[in-house]
């Protein structure tokens, strides 16, 4: 009997691989725009979201940003003064490792750097990020911010989110018709907290904890863009702007795009 076509599985996880000729793309588009602007910034990204990301496109409508594999950057532009692709631009190469990405503009420096300064976005964590303080789910009737604003200005949790709770590990139950998480016997663990602790500052988060703090719409992770450094025509000359804005941060696989 031949198959049905009804039953044929999509998996919606695959993505197409990167070809050669999409490399040689990216690796030429950066060769061409370095004759063509007069700065060349090389910029990090704190808690990279491609959503943001766009964003920052669509604004420097006047200038390219480049988001690629760091290898094949530092390739286009050169690594040494016998391969380098314009007068000192090599230079650019050490700042290349980790996440991020370059831009070619005809803006000042100074207009660029004051982007970025103000631009600033909050979102949920991710596995992986480090907590930038404490959380945690006070005792008595749980609230859908769990303290984070007054209890007069907030509302009690839903009780559709009570088993998703107990669920990630927090022994609430329903107490005519609210969620509640009941304090230890006198002298029992965590009574000193105050509620059940879900992380501390500095924790390296997993993903029950971000789950938790998405259930309680606490924002830790801040989308920031720093300049590392940037090349100008004019001098052939190199300026060094944060070189360590991505100290302490891991190197990202990303995939290549423009």
């Amino acid at each position: 009997m031949p198959k049905s076509k009804r039953a044929k599985v999509v998996h919606l996880t695959q993505v197409t691989k990167k070809t050669r000729e999409h490399k040689e793309r990216l690796f030429e588009s950066i060769r061409e725009c370095i004759p063509q602007y007069q700065h060349c910034f090389v910029f990090g990204i704190d808690n990279m979201r491609n959503t943001y990301l766009k964003t920052v496109r669509q604004e420097l409508t006047d200038s390219r940003l480049f988001f690629g594999k760091t290898k094949l950057m530092s390739k286009a532009l050169g690594h040494s003064p016998e391969d380098s692709y314009a007068d000192n631009i090599y230079k650019l190469t050490p700042y290349l490792k980790g996440t991020v990405g370059l831009i070619f503009t005809n803006q000042s420096p100074q207009e660029i750097q004051a982007y970025f300064a103000a631009l600033s976005h909050v979102d949920f964590a991710r596995a992986g990020a480090v907590a930038p303080r404490d959380f945690v789910i006070p005792y008595g009737v749980v609230h859908s911010t769990a303290g984070g604003v007054p209890t007069e200005h907030d509302v009690p949790l839903g009780h559709t989110v009570e088993p998703e709770l107990r669920r990630l590990g927090v022994p609430t139950r329903m107490v005519k018709g609210r969620v509640v998480l009941e304090e230890p016997p006198e002298g029992g663990e965590g009574l000193k907290d105050g509620g059940i602790v879900v992380c501390r500052k500095g924790d390296v988060l997993d993903s029950r904890q971000t789950r938790l703090l998405k259930l309680f719409s606490v924002c830790l992770s801040e989308f920031r863009v720093k300049v590392l450094a940037y090349w100008s025509a004019a001098n052939g000359e190199v300026t060094e702007v944060d070189a360590e804005a991505m100290e302490g941060v891991e190197d990202a696989v990303v995939a290549d795009s423009e």
